[in-house]
Order: structure tokens, then sequence, then C-alpha cells
């Protein structure tokens, strides 16, 4: 089972500040808008969310259907696909996805330490 592109979305207190920090780590802007408050860096295939205001927490991310470059997967596990299989193996899900949909959606589940993984696909549905 493949989770999709994996990003780190932190929450920042100064998102400019946070955006110099990680500039001095050779990390690049390549989504996002300042002025919205929000950005994605990039250094190699690390990837880092800034998100001021936004979350109330940090957030792993995980986007079933995307490459690290978010050009769409042909064939690749839908987040409903993805969300049967973590219920069958126990895990709580809150907020769950729409099963009933297809396309764009989103999940969540909590690690046992209280952290959040988000998995949040943005592209259509893979054709099977």
């Amino acid at each position: 089972m493949e989770l999709g592109n994996f990003s780190v979305s932190l929450t920042v207190k100064d998102i400019r500040a946070s955006k110099a920090f990680y500039e001095k780590l050779d990390f690049k802007e390549v989504a996002g808008k300042l002025e919205d408050n929000w950005i994605v860096l990039q250094n190699g295939n690390a990837r880092i969310g800034l998100f001021q205001g936004m979350l109330e927490k940090n957030i792993m991310t995980f986007n079933p259907g995307w490459t690290k470059d978010k050009e769409t997967k042909k064939d690749f596990e839908d987040v409903r696909e993805l969300q049967r299989v973590f219920k069958t193996r126990g895990l709580m899900i809150t907020p769950e996805a729409d099963e009933s949909t297809q396309g764009p959606a989103y999940f969540m589940v909590t690690d046992p330490d209280g952290n959040t993984l988000l998995f949040d696909q943005h592209v259509p549905s893979p054709k099977r």
C-alpha cells in the first residue's frame, strides 16, 4: 500500500520569519501564497508546508495520487480505499471521507502520541 506524497504541515507564528529560516536551509518556495498565510517549501524530496493561523498543531500529510512533484499518478490507492483498509485494522478515523463520492476527499487519523496524519487526495480517483 502506497500512501502518496509526504509532507509536514507546520503551524507557525510568523510565516515570513519561518520562510526565511527554511530558506537558509536551502528550501525553495514551490506552492502557496504568502499573502494568504500559507506556502509550501521543498528541498529535494523534503516538503514542508508553513501555515500561519490555519492549523491547531503540526500535521503529517499524505497525498494519495501525487508524486513528489505534484504530478497525478495514473494508478494509486484512492483515499477511500486507504480509509477502508485502516478501518479493518482498527484505526479510529475522524473525520471520515464520504465513501459514496469519488475524486478529492480527505480523512485523518491520530497516532498514540496525539500526532495527526492527514490523508488528503486532491486528484480524481483512478480508473479501475
